[in-house]
């Protein structure tokens, strides 16, 4: 299961001459974008969907063989972390990137790129707390492009709030869309804020060997509002709940705009406003940004008040 843009772009009328306006143009491109991203999503199910009945059919031959005394030796599946331990420790030159993006450079981007999606209102959703705070709660899975692009941009606006150890380091898959984008992992790593509480769960590897298990209420909430009803789609990851006020699936922006680049290169590229990769990464944490800002009462000031997280607002 991979994501998709869930932004819901409206059509704007155009002029009474009949030239598109600049608004229909940009949603124009977003539903383009959305499309193919769907289709992307379809096709990575129907992966899924194979590689699990060949599990099956292994277990079932396991199993019989056992009954039937016979001995068997089983490879596991080879290279980028087979048997569920697919990250290492992130590079200590891309955390500090991601993690102290200048100031001056959230406010010159501000809202980035045209095609940004934002969080969704959700309607009638029980909020998302824990030890009194808001809690935002993601998941997603190391071998899903679309969870490759956002989790830059997640990291990047948490971090605004609190502090992140044990951030992982991966690629998302290779046979999937957009093969081998670099990316982190939530997997084995925990947060820190007087603002926020946080969830990362990364359900499966990048070769989709099973990693974090949700919990049952988790579970719950992803089954009821990962759904078109408040998202837009079905079933997309990644799927993020901010405190059950507002969720997206999917990508806020395209994730090829990191194919080809290693983990050293967007950490360069981060600090320079004027890079396509910074536009897209740092416009949509300002647009998470300022959607955890109406969960903490605008707190803390001097990160809610930056001129780019009002930007992107």
């Amino acid at each position: 299961m991979s994501g998709k843009a869930n932004d819901q772009p409206q059509g704007a009328t155009p002029p009474s001459d009949g030239t598109p306006s600049k608004n229909a143009a940009k949603a124009a491109r977003r539903e383009a974008m959305r499309a193919q991203m769907l289709r992307d999503q379809a096709k990575s199910r129907r992966t899924a969907r194979l590689k699990l009945a060949g599990v099956v059919a292994i277990v079932v031959v396991i199993v019989a063989a056992v009954g039937t005394g016979i001995g068997l030796s089983i490879s596991g599946s080879g290279g980028g972390g087979g048997g569920g331990s697919a990250s290492t420790s992130l590079d200590p030159q891309a955390e500090k990137a991601i993690t102290n993006v200048s100031p001056s450079v959230i406010d010159a981007v501000g809202a980035g790129g045209s095609d940004i999606s934002k969080p969704v209102a959700l309607t009638g959703a029980t909020p998302l707390t824990s030890d009194g705070k808001p809690r935002v709660l993601y998941v997603g899975a190391e071998y899903c492009p679309y969870c490759a692009a956002q989790r830059w941009a997640v990291v990047n606006a948490l971090s605004r709030f609190g502090t992140f150890t044990g951030l992982g380091q991966t690629t998302s898959s290779s046979t999937d869309t957009d093969p081998d984008t670099a990316t982190l992992s939530f997997h084995g790593s925990t947060y820190k804020s007087d603002y926020l509480s946080f969830t990362g769960v990364e359900q499966t590897d990048r070769d989709r060997q099973p990693l974090d298990t949700l919990s049952p209420e988790d579970q719950k909430i992803l089954d009821t509002y990962d759904t078109k009803q408040y998202v837009g789609s079905d079933g997309g990851i990644p799927f993020i709940d901010y405190g059950g006020k507002f969720a997206s699936s999917g990508a806020a922006y395209d994730p090829a705009t990191l194919q080809g680049l290693s983990h050293q290169d967007i950490a360069k590229d981060l600090s320079d406003p004027s890079s396509t990769v910074t536009k897209s990464i740092v416009g949509a944490a300002n647009a998470i940004t300022s959607t955890l800002c109406q969960l903490t009462d605008q707190k803390p000031a001097n990160v809610c008040s930056a001129a780019g997280v009002k930007a992107a607002a």
